[in-house]
């Protein structure tokens, strides 16, 4: 039996699906502020009271939500999230819908990811805006999770027999149609074993759902397919890197907010003040869309990796590209982030990105001339005179801007940004700590 694709809009519709499609069990998704997700299950008789009162849990347990002694904490589902899971069998399905993390009280918990993001799109939607996202998550397929052993030597675009990930990467996108998740094209990337699923735009929130799904789903289809899928950015040396360009746009009164014939560039002002904030927020925010050590092995120059803090209209080694506009297709005006990596948690990246970008529109920042040269060929006193800066080069570096930030204070929330600051403090010093096999290979016999 086909696997329906649902809209449900309140309790009552998920309540009938679930009647309908004699679904077995509820799969209550979150995220911890790593963006690691979480899950319990809840049986079809326990659904009504769950809409009306939520899931109780041990907060004290999750990363970065509470502490032992204030550690009760509530999951409510969302009904516009339920669908069935496309890995599990179809005579008693299991479905899923994810939720938002309340206090006891009723009030938004301020460490849930869901919630952050969800307070940045209403500030934005009180100025008229709606954030449209589709993000590009790179991600690698090995032979086990203990060793990056790749499945095959294909490079870009190239097709079977270099490229043996094809039929893995037919049943992912199977996978995801199922789940109402639509897929615009795939293909084998850059590196060795590399892979790309491009997914269609949506509405931030729905997007940063669906980039929770979408990983779920890639491992579990590589899973069944007997190999492994990874998001790590640089698990192999010398190789291109995986990433998650991010492709944004505002829209306002149905129009795309971004798109302006009378502008240079055809970009509107807004859209231009918005490049102009997250160009000045970039150092701020790259430890929420860059959040792990191996971030930074990605973010070095020569492969195709975007480190210098500038934009562009074609050139790919600015960390900010505006495709080509084409006539006629004005709502297709946008701007694609390329420095984060699909380790980040989405609701957070999102999250600042947008944040950085009103806050761009709000100041009327000035957008600066764009460098459509190769970057990567600039000497660093070429770059010091055009003004252009680079990302930071460790997750320690870029903890520091981010701790520094009232931006990011203020995007995020104060318990989400110290949380989440604290949690890669930590990491930072397990890793700063740690000696590595180079260390020892280059050391040992020589001191």
């Amino acid at each position: 039996m086909e696997t329906p694709v649902f809209n449900c809009k309140n309790a009552d519709d998920v309540l009938k699906a679930v009647h309908d499609y004699n679904v077995s069990f509820l799969q209550f998704w979150f995220v911890d502020i790593l963006g690691n997700l979480k899950s319990f299950q809840v049986t079809p008789s326990e659904l009504e009271g769950a809409f009306e009162e939520g899931m109780g849990f041990d907060g004290s347990s999750i990363l970065g939500f509470t502490r032992i002694e204030e550690s009760d904490m509530v999951a409510f589902p969302d009904p516009t999230t339920f669908q069935l899971v496309a890995w599990r069998p179809s005579e008693r399905p299991v479905a899923r819908m994810f939720c938002y993390v309340k206090n006891p009280d009723g009030t938004p918990f301020a460490g849930d990811p869901r919630f952050v993001l969800k307070r940045v799109l209403e500030k934005a939607a009180a100025k008229g805006y709606t954030m449209y996202v589709g993000p590009e998550l790179e991600f690698f397929l090995f032979a086990s999770p203990n060793e990056p052993r790749i499945l095959d030597v294909g490079g870009y675009f190239d097709a079977p027999p270099l490229d043996l990930g094809n039929d893995i990467r037919r049943d992912i996108i199977f996978s995801l149609s199922r789940m109402g998740i639509p897929v615009e094209y795939s293909h084998h990337e850059v590196a060795p074993s590399q892979h790309e699923i491009d997914l269609r735009y949506q509405e931030a929130l729905r997007m940063a759902d669906t980039a929770i799904t979408y990983k779920v789903v890639i491992k579990e289809t590589a899973r069944k397919h007997g190999c492994y899928a990874t998001f790590m950015p640089k698990p192999l040396f010398g190789q291109n890197g995986s990433g998650m360009h991010t492709h944004q746009s505002l829209f306002k009164n149905g129009k795309n907010a971004f798109f302006d014939p009378a502008e240079k560039f055809n970009l509107s002002r807004d859209c231009k003040a918005y490049i102009a904030g997250m160009l000045r927020h970039a150092k701020e925010f790259c430890a929420i869309t860059n959040p792990i050590v191996n971030s930074y092995k990605r973010l070095v120059p020569g492969y195709e990796a975007p480190v210098y803090v500038a934009w562009a209209n074609r050139n790919r080694s600015a960390l900010i590209r505006v495709p080509m506009y084409k006539p006629g297709k004005e709502a297709a005006t946008r701007i694609e982030l390329r420095s984060p990596d699909p380790t980040c948690n989405p609701y957070l990246a999102f999250a600042v990105m947008l944040g950085a970008g009103l806050k761009g529109i709000e100041e009327g920042y000035e957008l600066s001339t764009p460098v459509e040269e190769n970057i990567f060929k600039m000497s660093d006193a070429e770059m010091v005179e055009r003004g252009i800066a680079s990302l930071p080069g460790s997750l320690s570096d870029a903890l520091d801007h981010f701790g520094s930030s009232d931006l990011m204070k203020d995007v995020l929330g104060e318990h989400m940004h110290a949380a989440y600051l604290e949690a890669k403090r930590a990491e930072w010093d397990e890793y700063r700590t740690h000696v590595t096999d180079w260390e020892l290979a280059r050391y040992l016999p020589t001191t």
